[in-house]
This record gives structure tokens, C-alpha cells and sequence, in this order.
């Protein structure tokens, strides 16, 4: 037999995967064409192409001179049914979240990254409490407590006259009428479990593909994801459970739902205990020291279960706490129906006068937080000086800054609506004045708004220092754009445009220093808020009555400028949430800020919005395993601003023979200017050094007029280095044969219209090691003529 022929070596077919970035983007517009195929996934989140390229692996010559185009379209996953409005009621619970995320990097500090996520979570968990909270202030206090005991008060609203005392029916003991009102709070908590609940079986439960597409067992490491040495050496985002955060968000959940029903129950029970504590009465003041006493340990209880277990990212975690999952929430809603028939007993001596026993309570909670927010500093200094890196933001205290801003937009979102709540029950009169109705909310809400004035006075300075700043950079850059693009007559309206836009985006990375500060006068001025309120006892306008004209003043001018500004916040905040309900449009912009924010799983509160990653990082994994172990051929992922976050998180979690294959194109990508500085535990420096090293080959495309995307900053390796930029952008200064009309300044998007990015795919392919195509058991044999013509089509 003559020798066999060696068959030639072939690069194989080549995909481009693109992934779209925030705001999300259609396929037809990804793939510039009006009609597109969806080759895999659901109305969710899926991968489209065009459909002459459906079946582009089977005719691989028409593909010589360009790549296969992939869309994977994930937009829906944030701006989806109109039940996504509901999330902005969850802002506070997202913000909180991102904290747990801004962990200065560690390395051998296992205690001190366990304290911080501890920290994290109690913050996170007092924010759950203060909004079951605020929600019993609207419904018990202000509502069935206040008005409906104030015939002058009652008479106004007819929907009242059931619970009024001026009727005197079955329903008017305060007692009867808290138990009514529980309603309203209880009903929030089932919404938020039920909220949580559903995401969860959508997101947080669907578990990663494994098995030999995805090559369980990753030569890097010789062990598969089910041992703990799995992750040893991988960064964070590399490791095989991180993007699978059931157990925890089922733990968390039930702390959660289980501390809204006891703050419920707390208040409903609190009253009527006190009451028979104070007054030999009809009911016997044992049962109410019981209640509070099981309340005292289902408290005890949440709070060990919050504390007692974080993330395990190491493996993939299919354990599912199913008796703490069941029985906390059931047994907390147990002792919320125990507090209701207690507080329902009938007193008939039982009077409601001035405000529901327990308005200190918000003072605690806010002393709370700032106690765990100074704690949470002190912890996030201590590692980064250990392990101190420059591009860190705030010297790691971004996330307790993060975690402070969470707090305070709690508290003003809670605190605007008892103070809309409070006005619109009391009519024409002003809660807590001489000549009142109602005594209105707790005075510490009064002062919390009349400090928004300080501190929107206070960000005057910092805001006119960047002003300032950026006009003097606009200024200077306007003779190197001249050179830059070598004009001999340049305009000067021109340049000056250009040059704004170029300072303008620079302004991204000031974001640190307004933030922060904004942080630290918010907990000043919260302590101050609680100082004062807790010495006076009173709203600000009347505890400084007799200071001085020009205190006074200033302080009746803070709290009804506060005031008024929480109740333009409030009306906005539901005009917006209406809106977005309603209109697609308004959903999809608002579906950016979600973009941004849920991109990371849930760690501290776990009815914050979905996170997306968890399901379309898998996808992108999936479909780059898929793609080349049925082809071998080669690919590229292709990622637009958060759309190179995903590709990057993809990318690690890749096998390493998997990522030989691949090349990584980002261009617009935040991945170091935004997430290497504000989460460097995950983006940081060595994260990026490890994929860099990785990944077979990439490279990221920025301009100088993105206020997003920028530079990845890696050193140089041994092959090209990873950044090309600035991109020239406008592509044309002037007026041209070529280009007429005037060439738009393109910042953050349409970097496909720039010759370099076509450039860099060919040149990402063309570095991509040729595959010769594997050979099996039946090639190796040899064939007959006849079971050679029968054999089918080869692969590769």
C-alpha cells in the first residue's frame, strides 16, 4: 500500500461572537440586517445569526475572508415584562449589594474577608428591616394608630370610618385596628419573598452546563470543580461555583422574609404589651413578655443565619438548606399571626394617644448602620494596606462608601413616603405643628430630610471645582487636537467641540472624589440628624424656637425645602416607575441602570434585582464549548462596553484547551477604568495579568471621548500588547471629498465604524494557532472503498 498523505493543516472555520453592551441592542441591529435566525436559547436570552449563515459550518469556503457573525443578545434579562418596574422599589437592596463586591484585594486574609461580608450582609439586613419598618409606620402608626383615633382626622377619608373611633364598631380598639393594618407590611414582605422567590428559580437555580463540552476537568488544575483544590490557583471569577449562588440566596431569603415578619410583629405586639404592662387589664401581661421573648430569639436566629455562611465559589454547591428555608419564614409568620390574636384581644379601656409606641426604633437602626459602616471602613483600610494597590478607588473604602450612599437612600426613600403619607392624611395641617391633626411621623425623619438641603449645598464646591477643571482641560487639549490632526486652518468651533467632549469624558474618573465625600458628609450629617432629634424630641422648626431669628429661619427653610424635595423625589420616582411599566422605551432605559448594577450575583441582599451574569455568562461559556469542540475552529468574542465584562467573565471560566481557541476583542470595556478600580478583588490588576495570560490572544479598542470604556493597562507580554488607542475619533476633523458632511463625534459606540476594529479581528484570527482536525478510532482504521463512501461527511 503506498504511504498515507499527511492531510493538510487548515485554520479551520472561524466565528465572531458578539455581545452587546448596556441598553441593551437588538439582534437585527448587531447583525445589520432586518432579518435574523435564533440558532439557539429563548426569548430571554439567545444567539442569532443571519439566515444564509445558518448552516455556515457546512460550507466553510464562503467564509475565507471573513469570520462567521454570531449575536448573543441578552437585553431582556434587565429591561424585559413590564414586571421589571417593580425593581426600582429594590434600588436600595442593588446598591448595598455592589458593596459586598468592593472588597480591596486580599491575599491570605481569610478572616478579615469573612468579617467584611459579615459586615456587608447586617447592613444589608437592616435595610430589609427598615423598610418593613417604614411600611408599619405608613400602615400602623400614621394610618390605623393616628388618624383613625383622631375623629377630626378619620372624618376626612371615608375609606377610615370602619376603624374610627368616633363609630365605635368591633374594629375600633387600636389594638383590632393594628391588627387590620398589618396587613400592608405583611403583604409587602410575602411581595418581596415572592419577587426573590421567582428570579431565583429563573437565575440563581439554573445550574451550569458541565460534562465533556465544557471540560469538567481543567488541566490547569488536574481536578474537576467538585474538589475544593478546583479554584485553588483561579481568580475569583474562574471558579466553578461563583456564577451558581443558590444555597446562599436560599438562605439569605429566608433570613430576610423571616426578619420582615417579626419587625411586623414587633410592632403590632409592642403596643399592646406595653399596655397591659402598664394597666391591670382584661389581659394577662405574661402573654405579651412571651411573644416579645420568642421575637427576641427569632431574631437571634436571623442574625446567626446571616452571619453564619457566605459564598462558596469553589465548587459547585448543590446543597440546599431546605429545613432553614421551610421552617425560619414559617416560623416567623407563625409568630406574626400569635401577635395579631394578641393585639386583637379586647381592651376596652385601651385609648391611642400621640404616636405608636416604638418610634425609637429608627434611631437605633441608624445609629446601626453607621456602626457597621465605620466598621466596615476599618476593615476595608486594613486590607488595603496590606495589599495596596493604586488604582484602587478611595483607598478601598469604596465599598463602606457604597454601603453608606445604600443607607441613606433608604432611609430618604422610606422617609419621603411617611412624609407624603403623613401629609396627605392630615390635609391642610402639618404633622407635628401646633394645630396638627396627628402628631405625624417620627421627628427623626423630619430631621433626616432638612439635613438634603445641607448636603445638596455642601456638593455645590466639589461639582464647581470639576467645572472649573474640565474647562481648564478642555482649554489645554484644544492644540494638541489641532496637531493631532495635522490642520493648517483649523476651526476653532470644531476643536473646542472635540476638546469638550474629550474633557467631559474624562470625568469618569473623578467619580471617586464626589462620591466619596458625598459618603462622608451623609454620615455626619446622619449622626447629626439622630443627635438632634433624640435631644429635642422635635421637628427642627419648632426645637430651635427662640434661638435666634436667623436660626430659626434657616431652620424652617431646611426642613420644608427637605421636605419638599423628598416629595418631588417620591412623585418622580413613581411617575418613573409607572412609565416604565407601561412604556418599553422608558423600561429599556431604565433597564441601564440595571445593567450596571446586577451584573454581580446576589452575596448580601437577596431581594435585590436578579443578577443577569448568572445566566448569560454560562450561555456565552456553553456556546464558545459547544462551538469549538463540534468545528475546532476558531473564535473570537467580541464585547462592547458590559458586553466585554461578560465575554472576560466567560472567558475564565473557560477550560484551558478550550481557551487556546479563543481570542478576546473588547473595545468601549470598563473592565479596568470602572470595575478594575471600584471592584479590585475580581478586576484587579492580577485577575487581568491571569486572563491576559490565559486567553490565547487580545486586544481592547478606546478613545479618549469614551466617559466609559478605556485603557486595560496590562505591561507588555511577549507578544502584542493588549491596548490600541486612542482610536482617532471624529475619523475626520473637517469637511472632505471622501466625507462631505461633518463626521459625528462617536464616544462610547459605533466602533465597528472605525477601519481599526475589522483590522484587529483579522489580525486576533489570523494569531489563532491552526487545528488540525482529530483523528478517531474509525479514521485511524483503515476503510474499504465501500465503508469509505458511506462514511458520511468528515468533520472539521
Amino acid at each position: 500500500m503506498p504511504p498515507a498523505i499527511p492531510a493538510p493543516t487548515s485554520p479551520g472555520p472561524a466565528l465572531e461572537l458578539l455581545v452587546h453592551g448596556v441598553g441593551g441592542a437588538t439582534p437585527q441591529e448587531m447583525l445589520d440586517d432586518p432579518r435574523v435566525v435564533r440558532i439557539t436559547g429563548d426569548t430571554t436570552a439567545a444567539v442569532y445569526r443571519r439566515p444564509g449563515d445558518t448552516d455556515a459550518e457546512q460550507h466553510p469556503e464562503r467564509y475565507r475572508d471573513r469570520p462567521i457573525e454570531e449575536a448573543y443578545c441578552w437585553s431582556n434579562l434587565t429591561s424585559g415584562n413590564g414586571s421589571r418596574a417593580l425593581w426600582l422599589l429594590l434600588l436600595p437592596f442593588m446598591v448595598v449589594n455592589l458593596a459586598h463586591w468592593m472588597r480591596p484585594t486580599a491575599r491570605a486574609r481569610t478572616r478579615a474577608v469573612r468579617l467584611y461580608g459579615v459586615l456587608v450582609r447586617l447592613v444589608a439586613l437592616s435595610l430589609t428591616v427598615l423598610l418593613t419598618a417604614a411600611a408599619c409606620e405608613v400602615a400602623l402608626d400614621l394610618t390605623a394608630w393616628q388618624c383613625a383615633g383622631v375623629p377630626d382626622c378619620s372624618d376626612g377619608h371615608s375609606w377610615l370610618g370602619f376603624l374610627s373611633t368616633a363609630q365605635g364598631g368591633w374594629w375600633s380598639q387600636p389594638g383590632r385596628r393594628l391588627a387590620v393594618a398589618s396587613l400592608v407590611p405583611t403583604a409587602l414582605v410575602a411581595l418581596l419573598w415572592f419577587l426573590s422567590n421567582r428570579t431565583w428559580s429563573a437565575y440563581e437555580s439554573q445550574r451550569p452546563l458541565t460534562g465533556p463540552g465544557t471540560d469538567d476537568a481543567d488541566p490547569e488544575t488536574g481536578t474537576g470543580p467538585g474538589g475544593p483544590a478546583t479554584a485553588g490557583s483561579r481568580p475569583a471569577l474562574g471558579r466553578p461555583g461563583f456564577w451558581y449562588g443558590r444555597r446562599l440566596v436560599a438562605r439569605l431569603r429566608a433570613a430576610h422574609t423571616a426578619a420582615g415578619f417579626l419587625t411586623v410583629a414587633a410592632a403590632v405586639a409592642g403596643a399592646a404589651a406595653r399596655h397591659d404592662n402598664a394597666a391591670n387589664g382584661d389581659v394577662p401581661g405574661v402573654y405579651g413578655r412571651l411573644i416579645e421573648a420568642a421575637l427576641a430569639a427569632g431574631a437571634l436566629v436571623v442574625l446567626w443565619v446571616v452571619c453564619r455562611r457566605g459564598r462558596s465559589e469553589r465548587r459547585l454547591d448543590n446543597r440546599l438548606d431546605r429545613a432553614l428555608v421551610t421552617y425560619l419564614p414559617g416560623a416567623a409568620l407563625t409568630l406574626l399571626v400569635l401577635a395579631v390574636c394578641y393585639a386583637a384581644w379586647s381592651r376596652p379601656g385601651w385609648v391611642s394617644a400621640g404616636a405608636l409606641p416604638g418610634h425609637l426604633a429608627f434611631g437605633l437602626l441608624t445609629l446601626a448602620q453607621v456602626l457597621l459602616v465605620l466598621l466596615l471602613a476599618a476593615v476595608s483600610l486594613g486590607l488595603y494596606r496590606r495589599t495596596p494597590e493604586p488604582r484602587t478607588v478611595l483607598y478601598g473604602l469604596g465599598g463602606p462608601v457604597v454601603a453608606m450612599l445604600a443607607c441613606a437612600l433608604g432611609g430618604v426613600m422610606t422617609g419621603g413616603v411617611a412624609q407624603r403619607v403623613a401629609d396627605w392624611l392630615d390635609g391642610p395641617g402639618t404633622p407635628g405643628t401646633a394645630g396638627a391633626d396627628i402628631p405625624g411621623p417620627p421627628v427623626l425623619l423630619s430631621w433626616q430630610a432638612a439635613v438634603i438641603p445641607v448636603l445638596l449645598a455642601l456638593l455645590l464646591l466639589p461639582g464647581l471645582l470639576l467645572l472649573v477643571r474640565t474647562w481648564h482641560t478642555a482649554r489645554a487639549l484644544e492644540p494638541e487636537i489641532d496637531r493631532e490632526y495635522r490642520q493648517e486652518r483649523p476651526d476653532p468651533a470644531r476643536t473646542r467641540q472635540i476638546a469638550r467632549i474629550r474633557a467631559a469624558a474624562a470625568l469618569t474618573d473623578s467619580a471617586p472624589w464626589i462620591v466619596g465625600p458625598v459618603a462622608g458628609a451623609t454620615l455626619l450629617l446622619g449622626a447629626a440628624a439622630v443627635g438632634g432629634a433624640w435631644i429635642s424630641g422635635e421637628v427642627p422648626g419648632v426645637a430651635l424656637k427662640g434661638s435666634g431669628p436667623f436660626a430659626e429661619a434657616v431652620a424652617e427653610a431646611a426642613q420644608s425645602t427637605g421636605s419638599w424635595l423628598i416629595g418631588l423625589g417620591f412623585v418622580l420616582f413613581v411617575t418613573w416607575g409607572r412609565r416604565a411599566y407601561r412604556d418599553p422605551s422608558a423600561r429599556r432605559t431604565i433597564g441601564i441602570l440595571w445593567d450596571v448594577g446586577t451584573f454581580w450575583p446576589r452575596a448580601a441582599h437577596p431581594f435585590a434585582p436578579p443578577c443577569y451574569a448568572e445566566r448569560a455568562v454560562p450561555d456565552l461559556t456553553s456556546r464558545v464549548c459547544g462551538w469549538t469542540a463540534l468545528t475546532r475552529g476558531r473564535l473570537v468574542i467580541s464585547g462592547h462596553s458590559q458586553g466585554s465584562v461578560l465575554a472576560a467573565s466567560a472567558v475564565w471560566q473557560l477550560p484551558e484547551r478550550t481557551r487556546s481557541r479563543v481570542a478576546l476583542l473588547t473595545y468601549g470595556s470598563p473592565i479596568e477604568r470602572l470595575y478594575g478600580r471600584w471592584f479590585p478583588a475580581y478586576f484587579g490588576p492580577s485577575p487581568l495579568h491571569d486572563l491576559h495570560r490565559s486567553v490565547h490572544c487580545w486586544r481592547n479598542l478606546w478613545r479618549a471621548t469614551d466617559p466609559i470604556g478605556g485603557r486595560v493597562r496590562l505591561d507588555a507580554g511577549p507578544g502584542p500588547e493588549v491596548d490600541r488607542g486612542p482610536l482617532k475619533d471624529p475619523l475626520v476633523y473637517g469637511r472632505t471629498p471622501e466625507h462631505p458632511l461633518p463626521e459625528p463625534v462617536l464616544g462610547h459606540g459605533d466602533y465597528q465604524a472605525d477601519p481599526v476594529f475589522a483590522e484587529e479581528r483579522t489580525a486576533l484570527l489570523d494569531r489563532l494557532a491552526p487545528v488540525v482536525p482529530r483523528q478517531t478510532g474509525a479514521e485511524r482504521t483503515p476503510k474499504s472503498p465501500r465503508s469509505q463512501g458511506s462514511s458520511g461527511r468528515s468533520s472539521g
